[in-house]
């Protein structure tokens, strides 16, 4: 599928600006964005519910922006299910066959494979009101898989359930993509769906795509200051490249020294080469920082060390997130995950000092300004 220039606006509200896309046959792919960031109006314009002021859409180098929903090979499964309530289960999914006059032989059978598919067979002659939510979304995944399209777009399919819910119909409808390997384009505004199942991610804001890549891309290397903050939590800085030197390595990459205004001097390693003078910000997530009492025992030069108090110890079980304050005014945040048993408990206190540690190749430049 290739997604060029598309355009579009609601009055004078312009809702997407220039979209440029390409999606890879059978890939897994989601849209991410906060509300009102463009991403369910694409999934509409790729739906045919929608039409474009400018742009191109291909499926398999056809033109489909003059072809009706119908006719797209692309079906849809909403966030509000849309299941026919005075219809059964097996009613359902049975609908699309039986408005194209399917054999009532051939729609059995069907109806049964794509039951068994979402591990709804048990359920065929029970009415959506007597189902759960997630029952309710199987159903409507299988009615918009028997037609066996092309592309499954999904709106925010998993919204409406609750967090445990959500979780283990993730990695059921993840299952479901893997045996049917089609095409899934996923709409959510929660970065952990996208992270856990995407092939790639296309992160949206205001109309705009700021960044498309894997989940591993998406996460450890963000384009932009607002990916950084909405891929998960991170530690961001507005700064000042110091100083850049070569490192003698295969591929071209640098050691670059940041001033901090918030923190103080600090090194990171980047493959861009920066210039002395030039504006931009610098990331560093919580998780990649080692938080100790004790001073680290390293001579390592790539080292950044910083001494602080913790303001702010949350415990949440599996881990526990310290806010820690450094130069007396700047926050920094540290997530410490939990591996091993300890009779002692938090070794780490309210208003202890602490010792915070990362490696340069850890934190990364985003932003980069003249």
């Amino acid at each position: 599928m290739v997604i060029k220039e598309i355009t579009k606006s609601f009055g004078e509200f312009k809702v997407l600006h220039n979209i440029g896309l390409g999606i890879k046959k059978g890939e897994f792919f989601s849209l991410l964005g906060p509300s009102g960031c463009g991403k369910t109006t694409l999934l509409r314009i790729i739906a045919g519910f929608e039409s474009p002021d400018e742009g191109t859409l291909r499926f398999d180098d056809m033109d489909v922006l003059g072809l009706p929903p119908n006719q797209r090979q692309a079906n849809t499964v909403f966030q509000n299910y849309a299941l026919f309530p005075h219809l059964s289960v097996f009613e359902n999914v049975a609908f699309p066959l039986r408005i194209r006059r399917v054999p009532k032989t051939q729609i059995a059978s069907k109806v049964d494979e794509y039951l068994k598919l979402t591990q709804m067979e048990g359920h065929a002659h029970k009415k959506p009101n007597q189902l759960s939510g997630g029952q309710k979304q199987r159903v409507a995944i299988a009615r918009a898989l028997i037609n066996e399209p092309n592309v499954l777009l999904l709106d925010e399919p998993l919204s409406a359930l609750d967090a445990k819910l959500r979780q283990h119909m993730l990695i059921e409808l993840d299952q479901i993509h893997d045996k049917i390997g089609i095409t899934f384009i996923y709409v959510t505004h929660d970065q952990q769906e996208a992270l856990s199942v995407s092939d790639r991610i296309a992160v949206m804001n205001q109309g705009d795509i700021l960044q498309v890549g894997t989940p591993h891309e998406i996460y450890e290397s963000p384009a932009t200051d607002f990916v950084a903050r909405f891929i998960g939590e991170t530690n961001l800085f507005d700064g000042v490249v110091a100083s850049v030197a070569p490192l003698d390595k295969p591929e071209p990459e640098y050691m670059a020294e940041l001033d901090i205004p918030d923190l103080g001097r600090i090194k990171v390693t980047t493959v861009d080469a920066v210039q002395p003078g030039q504006r931009l910000s610098f990331t560093i997530r919580p998780e990649k920082i080692l938080i100790s009492k004790e001073k680290p025992a390293t001579k390592r030069e790539d080292i950044n060390l910083f001494l602080g108090a913790v303001d702010e110890p949350i415990y949440s079980g599996f881990q526990t997130k310290f806010y820690v304050k450094v130069r007396e005014k700047t926050l920094i945040r540290v997530i410490k995950q939990h591996a091993k048993y300890s009779d002692e408990g938090p070794d780490i206190l309210w208003k202890d000092e602490v010792f915070l540690s990362w490696s340069a190749n850890d934190g990364y430049i985003v932003e980069v300004q003249w």
